[in-house]
């Protein structure tokens, strides 16, 4: 906080531990609500230099943060796969993955631009300016808890706002990693602050409810963003939310089988399936259904379950007791009512919260897995016979993150591509993150886009400028 470290008031601290082997990382402050407000407070004095430097400069400060994120990659992927528990391929990939926000960010900080109207009158002229909404408060995931953290920040400060981070209490070490080398990078202290909290409520109504942070960004689930978002709604925040998902898989008869069956398997697995863009739900072409769960289930036995420490690892644990509880309950609904494990079902022989890869077949609408995000390693394939019987099984969710499905039919893509309900859809591939891409979805899975040149304008206020007597 105010680019000191800083105990929490009351001197508590937590203990972060690793979910594959159980073992204490350390400890961190276990801070308040009254914590939050002194960074909040910091975040607030460093605003009016901040929002004032030049934006070349801030640019500068940005691509010198990018740099050093680049230089300790390999550093910050073990941390995160120490907290985290994703093998450590996908852990460089999600450090690596977020500098790129930040060198993107750093670069759009000289573009931010308003415009010049043409004079109503001789008298007077008319200027629209973008400026800097003020402080801003940023609550994170466990489960990309570097890149979501550059997703947010990165924007904001190239905009000109100073934030509070409040990351997710299981992962709040990538957090503290970052900030140290925004320090390092020359960014000026009370910039960026860093808020850790074993039960993140009490900070979370902080930052939602103080009047002093103008704009509130939140990835998780949606229920506490709609908490956040009511809580907001008192000062009249600005709100970006990104929020759950129920992503649909759909192969339709034409598809090539051997490019859905690498995609879908990604897609599900990575991360051990706890990805808000997972594939939530296959729904496979009854012509071409057989074939395709050969295929799947024969990649699905390829995966290695274990400590993401160590090589060839692909599948790590799942990140506490209560994601294993719930992955378990809905295996446990979906079996009950006729679903069949044809591959896992069960916990893992290591222990833990390790969890088997599992594929259900028999699936159908009414079993919990359909309507709830699993967050876990598990594969619910459907059947259906029909383009429109499966857009809308896809649309038939309160959610709309991503999509994907494959098909050869070019005219499937656009009428497909058009008609599912989703703020991002990939056809024919399952790899379509990047910085230059506006992330976010329909429906109760969020407000406002993060990343691509749409993402600066969550953390900018548009003025209109009027000036007569001229």
């Amino acid at each position: 906080m105010g680019g000191e470290w800083a105990p929490a008031g009351n001197g508590g601290t937590f203990a972060v531990n690793n979910p594959a082997t159980g073992e204490s990382l350390g400890t961190v402050p276990d801070m308040t609500a009254a914590d939050a407000r002194q960074a909040i407070a910091a975040a607030e004095a460093a605003f009016p230099e901040w929002s004032a430097m030049p934006a070349r400069k801030r640019s500068q400060l940005l691509r010198k943060w990018f740099d050093l994120i680049q230089q300790h990659a390999d550093d910050l992927a073990a941390l995160l796969t120490g907290e985290q528990g994703k093998p450590h391929a996908e852990a460089k990939g999600e450090v690596l993955g977020g500098a790129a926000y930040v060198e993107w960010f750093a670069e759009e900080a000289k573009r931010i631009e308003g415009d010049v109207l043409s004079p109503q009158t001789s008298s007077q002229r008319e200027v629209i300016l973008k400026q800097p909404v003020g402080v801003v408060g940023a609550i994170t995931p466990w489960n990309f808890p570097s890149s979501m953290i550059t997703r947010k920040v990165s924007p904001a400060l190239a905009a000109g706002c100073p934030v509070v981070i409040k990351p997710a209490e299981d992962t709040p070490l990538s957090a503290l990693a970052l900030a140290e080398l925004a320090h390092r990078a020359g960014i000026p202290a009370g910039v960026v602050n860093v808020v850790t909290a074993s039960h993140g409520a009490d900070v979370g109504k902080e930052l939602s409810t103080n009047p002093t942070v103008r704009k509130l960004s939140f990835t998780g689930s949606t229920a506490v963003g709609k908490l956040l978002m009511s809580q907001a709604s008192d000062t009249v925040k600005k709100v970006s939310l990104e929020l759950g998902g129920n992503a649909p898989f759909l192969v339709f008869d034409d598809a090539d089988l051997d490019g859905a069956v690498k995609a879908a398997t990604m897609m599900k697995f990575i991360n051990t399936g706890q990805t808000c863009i997972c594939v939530n739900r296959l729904m496979v072409h009854e012509n071409v259904y057989d074939a395709f769960m050969e295929r799947f289930t024969a990649a699905v036995d390829y995966l290695n379950v274990g400590n993401g420490a160590e090589k060839g690892v692909t599948t790590g644990p799942l990140i506490n007791d209560k994601g294993l509880e719930k992955v378990e309950s809905l295996v446990s609904d979906a079996v009950a009512k006729g679903a069949k494990a044809v591959r896992g079902g069960k916990r893992h022989d290591l222990g833990g919260t390790f969890y088997e890869p599992t594929v259900l077949t028999d699936v159908k609408p009414e079993m919990a897995c359909f309507g709830n995000e699993i967050f876990g390693p598990v594969a619910p394939v459907y059947k259906f016979s029909s383009e429109d019987e499966a857009v809308r099984l896809a649309n038939d969710t309160p959610y709309g993150l991503a999509a994907y499905f494959f098909t050869k039919d070019a005219g499937r893509m656009w009428r497909v591509g058009e008609a599912l309900e989703y703020g991002m859809v990939a056809c024919n591939t399952a790899r379509f993150v990047h910085e230059a891409m506006p992330f976010g979805g329909f429906k109760e899975s969020g407000i406002g886009r993060e990343g691509s040149k749409y993402g600066i304008e969550e953390y900018l206020e548009t003025k209109f400028l009027c000036m007569g007597g001229l």
